[in-house]
Protein backbone atom coordinates (compact mmCIF):
# COMPACT_ATOMS: atom_id res chain seq x y z
CA UNK A 1 0.00 0.00 0.00
CA UNK A 2 2.75 2.42 1.04
CA UNK A 3 4.86 1.45 -1.96
CA UNK A 4 1.97 2.12 -4.37
CA UNK A 5 1.41 5.54 -2.84
CA UNK A 6 5.12 6.40 -3.13
CA UNK A 7 5.16 5.14 -6.71
CA UNK A 8 2.15 7.28 -7.56
CA UNK A 9 3.72 10.35 -5.94
CA UNK A 10 6.97 9.78 -7.81
CA UNK A 11 5.12 9.44 -11.11
CA UNK A 12 3.19 12.66 -10.43
CA UNK A 13 6.37 14.51 -9.51
CA UNK A 14 8.11 13.25 -12.64
CA UNK A 15 5.21 14.45 -14.78
CA UNK A 16 5.36 17.88 -13.15
CA UNK A 17 9.10 18.14 -13.74
CA UNK A 18 8.61 17.36 -17.44
CA UNK A 19 5.69 19.77 -17.91
CA UNK A 20 6.48 21.81 -21.03
CA UNK A 21 4.83 25.09 -19.94
CA UNK A 22 6.16 27.58 -17.38
CA UNK A 23 3.93 29.46 -14.98
CA UNK A 24 4.97 33.07 -14.25
CA UNK A 25 4.08 34.80 -11.02
CA UNK A 26 1.30 37.30 -11.47
CA UNK A 27 -0.97 38.70 -8.74
CA UNK A 28 -3.93 38.46 -11.09
CA UNK A 29 -3.62 34.69 -11.19
CA UNK A 30 -4.73 34.34 -7.55
CA UNK A 31 -8.42 34.50 -8.00
CA UNK A 32 -9.26 33.19 -4.54
CA UNK A 33 -8.03 33.37 -0.97
CA UNK A 34 -7.29 29.62 -0.97
CA UNK A 35 -4.99 29.95 -4.00
CA UNK A 36 -3.08 32.80 -2.34
CA UNK A 37 -2.73 30.78 0.88
CA UNK A 38 -1.58 27.79 -1.14
CA UNK A 39 1.15 29.86 -2.77
CA UNK A 40 2.22 31.27 0.62
CA UNK A 41 2.39 27.78 2.13
CA UNK A 42 4.44 26.57 -0.83
CA UNK A 43 6.80 29.52 -0.39
CA UNK A 44 7.32 28.64 3.30
CA UNK A 45 7.87 24.94 2.59
CA UNK A 46 10.37 25.52 -0.26
CA UNK A 47 12.67 28.33 0.83
CA UNK A 48 15.58 26.83 -1.07
CA UNK A 49 13.82 27.13 -4.43
CA UNK A 50 12.76 30.73 -3.70
CA UNK A 51 16.27 31.66 -2.63
CA UNK A 52 17.59 30.11 -5.82
CA UNK A 53 15.22 32.28 -7.87
CA UNK A 54 16.31 35.41 -6.03
CA UNK A 55 19.94 34.42 -6.53
CA UNK A 56 19.29 34.11 -10.28
CA UNK A 57 17.80 37.61 -10.38
CA UNK A 58 20.76 39.03 -8.47
CA UNK A 59 23.13 37.23 -10.78
CA UNK A 60 21.37 38.70 -13.85
CA UNK A 61 21.48 42.20 -12.39
CA UNK A 62 25.17 41.80 -11.61
CA UNK A 63 25.82 40.52 -15.11
CA UNK A 64 23.94 43.44 -16.67
CA UNK A 65 25.84 45.90 -14.50
CA UNK A 66 29.14 44.40 -15.64
CA UNK A 67 28.04 44.66 -19.29
CA UNK A 68 27.04 48.33 -18.76
CA UNK A 69 30.40 49.07 -17.16
CA UNK A 70 32.20 47.37 -20.04
CA UNK A 71 30.17 49.36 -22.59
CA UNK A 72 30.81 52.65 -20.81
CA UNK A 73 34.54 51.90 -20.68
CA UNK A 74 34.56 52.35 -24.47
CA UNK A 75 33.32 55.93 -24.04
CA UNK A 76 35.30 57.68 -21.26
CA UNK A 77 33.12 60.81 -21.36
CA UNK A 78 29.91 58.84 -20.81
CA UNK A 79 31.59 56.68 -18.19
CA UNK A 80 32.69 59.75 -16.28
CA UNK A 81 29.19 61.22 -16.47
CA UNK A 82 27.68 57.92 -15.36
CA UNK A 83 30.04 57.69 -12.38
CA UNK A 84 29.22 61.25 -11.36
CA UNK A 85 25.52 60.50 -11.62
CA UNK A 86 25.94 57.37 -9.49
CA UNK A 87 27.88 59.24 -6.81
CA UNK A 88 25.42 62.14 -6.77
CA UNK A 89 22.40 59.84 -6.45
CA UNK A 90 23.95 57.13 -4.26
CA UNK A 91 21.51 57.73 -1.41
CA UNK A 92 18.40 57.90 -3.60
CA UNK A 93 16.06 54.93 -4.21
CA UNK A 94 16.26 53.22 -7.59
CA UNK A 95 12.88 54.56 -8.70
CA UNK A 96 13.97 58.15 -8.08
CA UNK A 97 17.19 57.53 -10.02
CA UNK A 98 15.20 56.27 -13.00
CA UNK A 99 12.87 59.25 -12.69
CA UNK A 100 15.80 61.63 -12.88
CA UNK A 101 17.21 59.83 -15.90
CA UNK A 102 13.88 59.89 -17.75
CA UNK A 103 13.35 63.57 -16.95
CA UNK A 104 16.89 64.40 -18.13
CA UNK A 105 16.27 62.47 -21.35
CA UNK A 106 13.04 64.28 -22.15
CA UNK A 107 14.68 67.61 -21.32
CA UNK A 108 17.54 66.87 -23.68
CA UNK A 109 15.15 65.88 -26.47
CA UNK A 110 13.11 69.05 -25.98
CA UNK A 111 16.10 71.39 -25.93
CA UNK A 112 17.61 69.84 -29.06
CA UNK A 113 14.35 69.53 -31.03
CA UNK A 114 13.78 71.91 -33.93
CA UNK A 115 14.37 74.85 -33.87
CA UNK A 116 17.04 74.06 -31.26
CA UNK A 117 16.68 75.90 -27.96
CA UNK A 118 20.05 74.72 -26.67
CA UNK A 119 21.95 75.54 -29.88
CA UNK A 120 20.20 78.90 -30.00
CA UNK A 121 21.31 79.74 -26.49
CA UNK A 122 24.91 78.82 -27.34
CA UNK A 123 24.72 80.97 -30.47
CA UNK A 124 23.17 83.98 -28.69
CA UNK A 125 25.27 84.04 -25.53
CA UNK A 126 28.58 82.70 -26.80
CA UNK A 127 29.04 82.64 -30.59
CA UNK A 128 27.45 86.02 -31.36
CA UNK A 129 29.58 87.96 -28.83
CA UNK A 130 32.63 86.04 -30.02
CA UNK A 131 31.88 86.98 -33.63
CA UNK A 132 31.34 90.63 -32.68
CA UNK A 133 34.67 90.76 -30.88
CA UNK A 134 36.53 89.12 -33.74
CA UNK A 135 34.89 91.39 -36.34
CA UNK A 136 35.74 94.46 -34.27
CA UNK A 137 39.39 93.43 -34.12
CA UNK A 138 39.56 92.80 -37.88
CA UNK A 139 37.69 95.99 -38.80
CA UNK A 140 34.56 94.38 -40.26
CA UNK A 141 32.37 96.35 -37.87
CA UNK A 142 33.95 99.67 -38.81
CA UNK A 143 33.51 99.81 -42.60
CA UNK A 144 33.43 103.25 -44.21
CA UNK A 145 31.99 104.71 -47.37
CA UNK A 146 35.51 105.41 -48.67
CA UNK A 147 36.34 101.68 -48.53
CA UNK A 148 34.20 100.97 -51.60
CA UNK A 149 33.69 102.04 -55.16
CA UNK A 150 30.16 101.52 -56.51
CA UNK A 151 29.71 100.23 -60.04
CA UNK A 152 26.80 99.06 -62.18
CA UNK A 153 23.28 98.73 -60.88
CA UNK A 154 22.25 95.06 -60.86
CA UNK A 155 18.67 95.17 -59.63
CA UNK A 156 16.08 96.86 -57.48
CA UNK A 157 13.56 95.68 -54.92
CA UNK A 158 10.90 97.27 -52.77
CA UNK A 159 13.32 98.34 -50.05
CA UNK A 160 16.72 98.50 -51.73
CA UNK A 161 18.89 98.80 -54.84
CA UNK A 162 21.72 96.35 -55.59
CA UNK A 163 25.03 97.36 -57.22
CA UNK A 164 28.29 95.73 -58.14
CA UNK A 165 31.39 97.24 -56.57
CA UNK A 166 34.97 96.81 -55.44
CA UNK A 167 36.99 97.24 -52.27
CA UNK A 168 39.46 100.11 -52.52
CA UNK A 169 43.00 99.15 -51.46
CA UNK A 170 44.29 100.95 -48.37
CA UNK A 171 47.08 102.68 -50.29
CA UNK A 172 44.83 104.10 -53.01
CA UNK A 173 42.51 107.11 -53.17
CA UNK A 174 39.53 105.90 -55.18
CA UNK A 175 38.01 109.31 -55.88
CA UNK A 176 41.22 110.73 -57.34
CA UNK A 177 41.59 107.71 -59.60
CA UNK A 178 38.00 108.00 -60.82
CA UNK A 179 38.41 111.70 -61.54
CA UNK A 180 41.61 111.02 -63.45
CA UNK A 181 40.07 108.29 -65.61
CA UNK A 182 36.81 110.16 -66.01
CA UNK A 183 34.71 107.01 -65.82
CA UNK A 184 33.92 105.10 -62.64
CA UNK A 185 33.25 101.72 -64.28
CA UNK A 186 36.38 101.99 -66.43
CA UNK A 187 38.37 102.58 -63.27
CA UNK A 188 36.86 99.49 -61.70
CA UNK A 189 37.69 97.31 -64.69
CA UNK A 190 41.31 98.36 -65.18
CA UNK A 191 42.64 95.59 -62.92
CA UNK A 192 43.62 97.76 -59.96
CA UNK A 193 40.61 96.68 -57.88
CA UNK A 194 40.73 92.93 -57.41
CA UNK A 195 38.25 92.40 -54.58
CA UNK A 196 34.74 92.54 -55.99
CA UNK A 197 31.69 93.00 -53.79
CA UNK A 198 27.93 93.31 -54.01
CA UNK A 199 26.45 96.38 -52.33
CA UNK A 200 22.83 96.99 -51.41
CA UNK A 201 21.62 100.51 -50.75
CA UNK A 202 18.70 100.63 -48.34
CA UNK A 203 16.15 103.06 -49.71
CA UNK A 204 15.57 106.27 -47.79
CA UNK A 205 12.04 107.55 -47.22
CA UNK A 206 10.33 104.24 -48.00
CA UNK A 207 8.18 102.96 -45.14
CA UNK A 208 9.64 99.78 -43.67
CA UNK A 209 12.89 99.97 -45.66
CA UNK A 210 15.10 100.87 -42.71
CA UNK A 211 13.66 98.11 -40.52
CA UNK A 212 14.00 95.64 -43.39
CA UNK A 213 17.67 96.60 -43.82
CA UNK A 214 18.34 96.09 -40.12
CA UNK A 215 16.68 92.68 -40.16
CA UNK A 216 18.61 91.64 -43.26
CA UNK A 217 21.86 92.60 -41.59
CA UNK A 218 20.92 90.63 -38.46
CA UNK A 219 19.96 87.52 -40.42
CA UNK A 220 23.15 87.61 -42.48
CA UNK A 221 25.28 87.71 -39.34
CA UNK A 222 23.15 84.96 -37.85
CA UNK A 223 23.51 82.69 -40.88
CA UNK A 224 27.23 83.40 -41.18
CA UNK A 225 27.49 81.51 -37.88
CA UNK A 226 24.77 78.88 -38.28
CA UNK A 227 24.74 78.01 -42.01
CA UNK A 228 27.40 80.01 -43.90
CA UNK A 229 27.20 77.80 -47.00
CA UNK A 230 23.58 78.76 -47.68
CA UNK A 231 24.15 82.43 -48.49
CA UNK A 232 26.78 84.81 -49.86
CA UNK A 233 29.55 85.79 -47.43
CA UNK A 234 28.44 88.89 -45.55
CA UNK A 235 31.17 91.51 -45.05
CA UNK A 236 29.25 94.05 -42.98
CA UNK A 237 27.53 97.41 -43.35
CA UNK A 238 28.28 101.13 -43.26
CA UNK A 239 26.46 104.46 -43.11
CA UNK A 240 27.31 107.04 -45.79
CA UNK A 241 28.90 110.12 -44.18
CA UNK A 242 28.35 112.49 -47.08
CA UNK A 243 26.27 112.97 -50.22
CA UNK A 244 27.65 112.64 -53.74
CA UNK A 245 26.68 111.01 -57.03
CA UNK A 246 26.49 107.53 -55.48
CA UNK A 247 25.84 108.05 -51.78
CA UNK A 248 23.28 109.88 -49.69
CA UNK A 249 24.38 111.02 -46.26
CA UNK A 250 22.85 108.83 -43.55
CA UNK A 251 21.96 106.05 -46.00
CA UNK A 252 22.71 102.46 -44.99
CA UNK A 253 24.62 100.06 -47.21
CA UNK A 254 25.05 96.29 -46.85
CA UNK A 255 28.09 94.55 -48.35
CA UNK A 256 28.67 90.96 -49.49
CA UNK A 257 31.58 89.22 -51.12
CA UNK A 258 31.03 88.93 -54.87
CA UNK A 259 30.05 85.37 -55.78
CA UNK A 260 28.05 86.03 -58.93
CA UNK A 261 26.04 88.86 -60.44
CA UNK A 262 23.34 86.68 -62.03
CA UNK A 263 20.46 85.04 -60.22
CA UNK A 264 18.30 82.11 -61.29
CA UNK A 265 15.69 84.49 -62.73
CA UNK A 266 18.32 85.96 -65.07
CA UNK A 267 19.16 82.51 -66.41
CA UNK A 268 15.49 81.57 -66.75
CA UNK A 269 14.84 84.56 -69.01
CA UNK A 270 17.12 82.95 -71.60
CA UNK A 271 15.30 80.69 -74.07
CA UNK A 272 18.18 78.24 -73.76
CA UNK A 273 17.46 77.56 -70.07
CA UNK A 274 18.40 75.23 -68.42
CA UNK A 275 21.15 74.28 -70.88
CA UNK A 276 22.74 77.70 -70.31
CA UNK A 277 23.58 76.47 -66.79
CA UNK A 278 24.95 73.09 -67.85
CA UNK A 279 28.64 74.02 -67.81
CA UNK A 280 28.15 76.16 -64.69
CA UNK A 281 26.52 73.39 -62.67
CA UNK A 282 28.67 70.50 -63.88
CA UNK A 283 31.84 72.24 -65.09
CA UNK A 284 31.46 70.68 -68.53
CA UNK A 285 28.94 69.70 -71.22
CA UNK A 286 27.04 66.43 -70.82
CA UNK A 287 27.21 64.17 -73.84
CA UNK A 288 25.37 60.99 -74.77
CA UNK A 289 21.95 62.10 -73.49
CA UNK A 290 18.94 63.59 -75.23
CA UNK A 291 17.94 67.18 -74.48
CA UNK A 292 15.08 66.30 -72.12
CA UNK A 293 17.32 64.10 -69.94
CA UNK A 294 20.01 66.80 -69.85
CA UNK A 295 17.47 69.45 -68.90
CA UNK A 296 16.03 67.23 -66.18
CA UNK A 297 19.48 66.51 -64.73
CA UNK A 298 20.37 70.21 -64.57
CA UNK A 299 17.06 71.15 -62.96
CA UNK A 300 17.43 68.34 -60.43
CA UNK A 301 20.90 69.60 -59.49
CA UNK A 302 19.55 73.13 -58.95
CA UNK A 303 16.56 71.92 -56.98
CA UNK A 304 18.65 69.70 -54.73
CA UNK A 305 20.78 72.68 -53.73
CA UNK A 306 17.75 74.87 -53.06
CA UNK A 307 16.07 72.28 -50.82
CA UNK A 308 19.34 71.48 -49.02
CA UNK A 309 19.85 75.16 -48.16
CA UNK A 310 16.26 75.46 -46.98
CA UNK A 311 16.70 72.45 -44.71
CA UNK A 312 19.74 74.06 -43.10
CA UNK A 313 18.07 77.39 -42.36
CA UNK A 314 14.88 75.65 -41.18
CA UNK A 315 16.94 73.53 -38.77
CA UNK A 316 18.04 76.83 -37.23
CA UNK A 317 14.49 78.15 -36.88
CA UNK A 318 14.63 80.55 -39.84
CA UNK A 319 11.94 80.76 -42.52
CA UNK A 320 12.95 82.81 -45.58
CA UNK A 321 9.38 83.74 -46.66
CA UNK A 322 10.48 85.04 -50.08
CA UNK A 323 11.86 82.09 -52.04
CA UNK A 324 11.81 82.84 -55.78
CA UNK A 325 14.31 82.73 -58.69
CA UNK A 326 15.30 86.39 -58.20
CA UNK A 327 16.49 85.55 -54.66
CA UNK A 328 18.65 82.61 -55.70
CA UNK A 329 22.12 83.68 -56.83
CA UNK A 330 24.11 81.32 -59.05
CA UNK A 331 27.82 81.49 -58.24
CA UNK A 332 30.66 81.01 -60.70
CA UNK A 333 31.25 77.58 -59.16
CA UNK A 334 27.68 76.44 -59.74
CA UNK A 335 26.42 76.93 -56.19
CA UNK A 336 22.93 78.25 -55.45
CA UNK A 337 22.94 80.86 -52.66
CA UNK A 338 19.94 82.34 -50.86
CA UNK A 339 19.79 86.13 -50.76
CA UNK A 340 17.44 88.89 -49.55
CA UNK A 341 16.59 87.93 -45.98
CA UNK A 342 14.70 91.14 -45.32
CA UNK A 343 11.42 89.24 -45.09
CA UNK A 344 12.84 86.28 -43.15
CA UNK A 345 11.58 85.37 -39.66
CA UNK A 346 13.53 83.67 -36.88
CA UNK A 347 10.80 81.68 -35.18
CA UNK A 348 13.12 80.53 -32.43
CA UNK A 349 12.91 83.96 -30.81
CA UNK A 350 10.21 85.66 -32.90
CA UNK A 351 12.61 87.96 -34.79
CA UNK A 352 10.83 89.87 -37.59
CA UNK A 353 7.58 88.03 -36.91
CA UNK A 354 4.43 90.12 -36.58
CA UNK A 355 1.04 88.33 -36.61
CA UNK A 356 -1.17 89.23 -39.58
CA UNK A 357 1.78 90.81 -41.40
CA UNK A 358 3.35 89.07 -44.37
CA UNK A 359 6.20 90.34 -46.56
CA UNK A 360 5.82 88.18 -49.62
CA UNK A 361 5.53 87.89 -53.38
CA UNK A 362 1.95 86.84 -54.26
CA UNK A 363 3.18 84.80 -57.24
CA UNK A 364 5.13 82.46 -54.94
CA UNK A 365 3.05 82.68 -51.77
CA UNK A 366 1.29 79.55 -50.45
CA UNK A 367 -2.48 79.56 -49.85
CA UNK A 368 -2.13 80.03 -46.07
CA UNK A 369 -0.60 83.51 -46.72
CA UNK A 370 1.09 83.65 -43.31
CA UNK A 371 4.01 81.70 -41.94
CA UNK A 372 2.02 81.09 -38.73
CA UNK A 373 -1.77 81.12 -38.20
CA UNK A 374 -3.34 84.56 -37.88
CA UNK A 375 -4.45 83.83 -34.33
CA UNK A 376 -0.83 83.34 -33.20
CA UNK A 377 -0.12 85.91 -30.46
CA UNK A 378 2.67 88.46 -30.53
CA UNK A 379 5.99 86.84 -29.50
CA UNK A 380 6.88 87.10 -25.80
CA UNK A 381 10.37 88.22 -24.66
CA UNK A 382 13.13 86.33 -26.48
CA UNK A 383 14.14 83.85 -23.72
CA UNK A 384 10.51 82.81 -23.20
CA UNK A 385 9.86 82.65 -26.95
CA UNK A 386 12.95 80.47 -27.42
CA UNK A 387 11.87 78.08 -24.66
CA UNK A 388 8.38 77.68 -26.17
CA UNK A 389 9.55 77.52 -29.79
CA UNK A 390 9.67 73.68 -30.11
CA UNK A 391 5.98 73.50 -29.21
CA UNK A 392 5.09 76.26 -31.68
CA UNK A 393 7.14 74.59 -34.42
CA UNK A 394 5.63 71.15 -33.90
CA UNK A 395 2.07 72.48 -33.91
CA UNK A 396 2.39 74.70 -36.99
CA UNK A 397 5.36 73.49 -39.13
CA UNK A 398 6.18 77.02 -40.38
CA UNK A 399 8.99 75.72 -42.60
CA UNK A 400 6.37 74.38 -45.03
CA UNK A 401 5.69 77.98 -46.07
CA UNK A 402 9.03 78.01 -47.97
CA UNK A 403 8.45 74.56 -49.44
CA UNK A 404 5.41 75.71 -51.40
CA UNK A 405 7.51 78.49 -52.95
CA UNK A 406 10.24 75.96 -53.76
CA UNK A 407 7.61 73.84 -55.54
CA UNK A 408 6.64 76.84 -57.70
CA UNK A 409 10.31 77.35 -58.61
CA UNK A 410 10.59 73.69 -59.65
CA UNK A 411 7.44 73.97 -61.74
CA UNK A 412 8.77 77.10 -63.47
CA UNK A 413 12.11 75.49 -64.27
CA UNK A 414 10.42 72.41 -65.74
CA UNK A 415 7.57 74.13 -67.64
CA UNK A 416 8.71 76.93 -70.03
CA UNK A 417 5.28 78.61 -70.25
CA UNK A 418 5.33 79.35 -66.50
CA UNK A 419 8.55 81.36 -66.64
CA UNK A 420 6.81 84.49 -67.85
CA UNK A 421 4.98 86.82 -65.47
CA UNK A 422 1.66 86.37 -67.28
CA UNK A 423 2.03 82.59 -67.42
CA UNK A 424 2.72 82.37 -63.68
CA UNK A 425 -0.20 84.65 -62.78
CA UNK A 426 -2.55 82.58 -64.92
CA UNK A 427 -1.31 79.41 -63.22
CA UNK A 428 -1.99 80.88 -59.77
CA UNK A 429 -5.54 81.72 -60.78
CA UNK A 430 -6.14 78.21 -62.13
CA UNK A 431 -4.55 76.36 -59.21
CA UNK A 432 -6.70 78.32 -56.77
CA UNK A 433 -9.91 77.30 -58.53
CA UNK A 434 -9.05 73.58 -58.18
CA UNK A 435 -8.18 73.81 -54.50
CA UNK A 436 -4.39 73.71 -55.06
CA UNK A 437 -4.60 70.18 -56.45
CA UNK A 438 -2.00 69.88 -59.23
CA UNK A 439 -3.49 66.67 -60.61
CA UNK A 440 -6.82 68.42 -61.15
CA UNK A 441 -5.02 71.41 -62.64
CA UNK A 442 -3.25 69.10 -65.09
CA UNK A 443 -6.59 67.70 -66.25
CA UNK A 444 -8.41 71.02 -66.58
CA UNK A 445 -5.83 73.64 -67.62
CA UNK A 446 -6.15 75.11 -71.09
CA UNK A 447 -2.50 76.11 -71.33
CA UNK A 448 -1.37 72.61 -72.40
CA UNK A 449 1.92 72.67 -70.44
CA UNK A 450 4.92 70.58 -71.46
CA UNK A 451 5.35 68.14 -68.56
CA UNK A 452 7.91 65.86 -70.22
CA UNK A 453 10.70 66.75 -67.76
CA UNK A 454 8.55 66.06 -64.69
CA UNK A 455 7.19 62.82 -66.20
CA UNK A 456 10.65 61.25 -66.57
CA UNK A 457 11.56 58.29 -64.33
CA UNK A 458 7.96 57.18 -63.89
CA UNK A 459 6.80 60.68 -62.96
CA UNK A 460 9.00 61.17 -59.91
CA UNK A 461 9.38 64.88 -60.55
CA UNK A 462 5.63 65.30 -60.94
CA UNK A 463 4.99 63.37 -57.73
CA UNK A 464 7.40 65.62 -55.82
CA UNK A 465 5.93 68.87 -57.10
CA UNK A 466 2.37 67.73 -56.29
CA UNK A 467 3.49 67.17 -52.69
CA UNK A 468 5.01 70.66 -52.48
CA UNK A 469 2.28 72.67 -54.19
CA UNK A 470 -0.69 71.71 -52.04
CA UNK A 471 -2.94 72.84 -49.25
CA UNK A 472 -1.90 72.33 -45.65
CA UNK A 473 -3.53 69.28 -44.13
CA UNK A 474 -4.24 67.98 -40.63
CA UNK A 475 -2.29 69.77 -37.88
CA UNK A 476 -1.12 72.24 -40.54
CA UNK A 477 0.87 69.54 -42.31
CA UNK A 478 0.25 67.78 -45.62
CA UNK A 479 3.16 69.31 -47.54
CA UNK A 480 6.67 67.87 -47.64
CA UNK A 481 9.31 69.44 -45.42
CA UNK A 482 12.80 70.04 -46.80
CA UNK A 483 14.13 66.94 -45.05
CA UNK A 484 11.27 64.79 -46.41
CA UNK A 485 11.71 66.25 -49.90
CA UNK A 486 15.39 65.28 -49.94
CA UNK A 487 14.34 61.70 -49.19
CA UNK A 488 11.88 61.68 -52.09
CA UNK A 489 12.69 59.23 -54.94
CA UNK A 490 13.06 62.22 -57.29
CA UNK A 491 16.51 62.88 -55.86
CA UNK A 492 17.61 59.25 -56.03
CA UNK A 493 18.44 56.75 -58.72
CA UNK A 494 18.32 53.00 -58.35
CA UNK A 495 21.60 51.13 -58.79
CA UNK A 496 20.63 49.86 -62.23
CA UNK A 497 19.49 53.32 -63.34
CA UNK A 498 22.60 54.97 -61.94
CA UNK A 499 24.82 52.50 -63.80
CA UNK A 500 22.89 53.16 -66.98
CA UNK A 501 23.24 56.93 -66.65
CA UNK A 502 26.96 56.74 -65.84
CA UNK A 503 27.55 54.54 -68.86
CA UNK A 504 25.80 57.09 -71.08
CA UNK A 505 27.69 60.10 -69.78
CA UNK A 506 30.75 61.10 -71.75
CA UNK A 507 31.99 64.20 -69.96
CA UNK A 508 34.07 66.61 -72.01
CA UNK A 509 35.33 70.07 -71.09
Amino acid sequence: MASSVLSSAATSLQQQNHKPTTTFFSPTRFTSHNQLCSFTTCFKRNPVKCNASLDNISENLFKNTLELDQSLSLFPVFRSGYEQFQSATAELPEMEKWGILVFAGFTWLYLTARPGVLIGAIDTYFLAPLQFGFDSLTGRRSLKMSDFLVGNRLGEGTFGVVYSGVIVPKNMNAEERVQKNGRRNASMMDGQFKQKVILKKVKIGVQGAEECGDFEEWFNYRLSRAAPETCAKFLGSFIADKTNSQFTKGGKWLVWKFEGDLDLADYMKDRNFPLNLESVMFGRVLQGMDSIERNALIIKQIMRQIVTSLKKIHDNGIVHRDIKPANLVVTKKGRIKLIDFGAAADLRIGKNFVPKLGLLDPDYCPPELYVLPEETPKPPPEPIAAFLSPILWQLNSPDLFDMYSAGIVLLQMAIPTLRSTSGLKNFNLEIKTVGYDLNKWRERTRSRPDLSILDLDSGRGWDLVTKLISERGFLRRGRLSAAAALRHPYFFLGSDQAASVISKLSLTK
